[in-house]
């Protein structure tokens, strides 16, 4: 017979497996450490320009970031801090090198779906490394007690209160102070004061709003990362609900995020556990845009189909039986979204089953499926096995067909992305200032 003690003598194994991962992949110290990059990938893939003119703009200006060069002077390197000083202060043919950033907070992008296996985490993290070498300002959140998005950025060592239970314990007492300071005699209120709350909780109540946002490698990628450990928050938020009713439990991370300065970040990125809970719902209720990977195989399809369909009857749940708490509380319903995007992902485009799958998707939700799949490619396969991710990589360390094609396929995936975040924006932007 087996019980607890063989589950966690085979956690501490994987632990240590883990740990031999990372100090193979990342430096002796186990930190992870963001490559530079070439004049070759800042001309192609994000200026747009050639390289040399690239090269004769650093030429005639020796004030501006001159990278570091190989002993053979060969290629010259630059750190994502020198590419972001260069995007600001060059232009070509009058051209800004600034990505196009509506007023207004960050845009917030839920990745989320059931299945395991779809590539959510994935998603999140090629979109996010995208949009930072775009020269956007990221905060990504990570909801998946699994952690795999916060071990991807290097993120080993994280506390139960620095996740999103901690922003959910957090919002509890504050929500319950705002709650009891409503009546206009305290005695009158029949749910519980903060100091009234779990010690736990209250021992979280005074945080700051900042104190949850971890940086990360990337310059301008931030992270509220998660941990084992935070599995329980299902648990533990379902008895604090039992403890305050009055508690709009699904609003929490969007009353975290409302705290934020607007101009912090440019978009906020979700990575979502694959289940409907306390965590998803809440991820479902800050985003703006819902983004749905999916596997090009027909269980995929059938799991993707139960999502909607249950976060669906969630979302509807909560607007018709939490309409006058939600609105004491500032919140909006029904929860509306500017765009709903299925994305498919581990896509073979010489694959006759894959395409026949695509075929249903686009038949069933039309333009709602994204034009530019997640093609499944050596690189792709890497960036899991080796927690980084194509843009990662370094193109020196397989053929540059390889990885220029990997690269291919999710920069088509993040322009769309990019035209779906611009549009919501500016329409939101426009709304505003009617």
């Amino acid at each position: 017979m087996r019980d607890f003690s063989d589950l966690q003598s085979m956690n501490e194994r994987s632990l240590a497996q883990q740990a031999m991962v990372r100090k193979a992949t990342f430096d002796p110290g186990e930190i992870k450490g963001l490559r530079p990059f070439s004049i070759w990938e800042i001309s192609t893939f994000m200026f747009g320009v050639p390289a040399d003119t690239l090269r004769k703009k650093l030429a005639d200006d020796p004030s501006l970031p001159q990278g570091v060069v190989e002993e053979d002077g060969r290629q010259r390197w630059f750190s994502l801090d020198e590419i972001n000083e260069l995007r600001r202060l060059l232009r070509f043919r009058g051209k800004s090198l600034l990505p196009k950033r509506p007023k207004g907070r960050a845009m917030r992008i839920a990745v989320s779906n059931f299945k395991g296996g779809v590539g959510k985490t994935v998603v999140a993290q090629h979109l996010a490394n995208a949009a930072a070498l775009d020269g956007y300002r990221v905060l990504c959140v990570d909801f998946d007690p699994q952690a795999t998005l916060t071990h991807s950025m290097g993120l080993v060592e994280v506390k139960e209160w620095n996740t999103v239970w901690g922003i959910m314990c957090r919002d509890l007492c504050r929500e319950a102070d705002r709650i009891m300071a409503s009546y206009d005699d305290p005695d009158d209120c029949p749910y519980p004061s903060a100091d009234e709350l779990p010690q736990d909780v209250q021992s979280i109540g005074s945080v700051r709003v900042q104190d949850f946002i971890q940086e990360t490698c990337w310059p301008t990628i931030d992270l509220i990362p998660s941990c084992a450990n935070a599995a329980f928050v299902e648990f533990a938020s379902a008895q604090y609900r039992a403890l305050h009713k009055a508690w709009s439990f699904f609003g929490c991370v969007s009353r975290y995020l409302d705290e934020l300065p607007d101009d912090q970040y440019d978009l906020i990125i979700f990575d979502c556990p694959p289940a409907i809970g306390y965590q998803s719902l809440n991820a479902a209720f800050a985003a703006d845009i819902l983004y749905i990977p999916s596997g090009p195989g027909y269980w995929e399809y059938d799991s993707t189909t139960s999502y909607l369909g249950q976060l669906g009857d969630a979302m509807q749940d909560i607007s018709e039986g939490f309409g006058p708490l939600a609105a004491d509380a500032g919140l909006t319903l029904p929860k509306t979204y500017a765009d709903i995007r299925v994305l498919m992902t581990r896509f073979e485009t010489q694959n006759p089953l894959h395409q026949a799958m695509m075929d249903a998707f686009r038949n069933v939700f039309g333009a709602d499926v994204c034009q530019n799949p997640i093609e499944m490619t050596r690189a792709v396969e890497q960036s899991g096995r080796f927690q980084m991710s194509v843009y990662e990589q370094d193109y020196r360390q397989m053929t540059r067909e390889t990885w220029k094609r990997a690269r291919g396929s999710f920069d088509r995936a993040y322009d769309e992305f990019k035209s779906t975040i611009l549009r919501a924006w500016e329409a939101r932007e426009e709304e505003t200032q009617r």
